[in-house]
């Protein structure tokens, strides 16, 4: 099994790195409330799903 001569530097590895990095997650309008919501997840402020209540609101 080939093994590596030398160790690799800082900036080869930080450069391979550089995307390695959490995007945020999407987010939409509810259309019942209007908050910002992640998409096909209930609402957390209303708790409507497709126009339907699926939970209770959280106050």
């Amino acid at each position: 099994m080939p093994n590596p001569k030398r160790r690799h530097s800082k900036r080869r590895t930080s450069t391979r790195r550089a995307h390695d990095h959490l995007s945020k997650p999407a987010l939409g309008k509810c259309p019942h409330c209007h908050e910002m919501k992640q998409p096909h997840q209930a609402c957390p402020h209303c708790g409507y799903y497709k126009g339907k209540a699926v939970k209770e609101a959280s106050a």
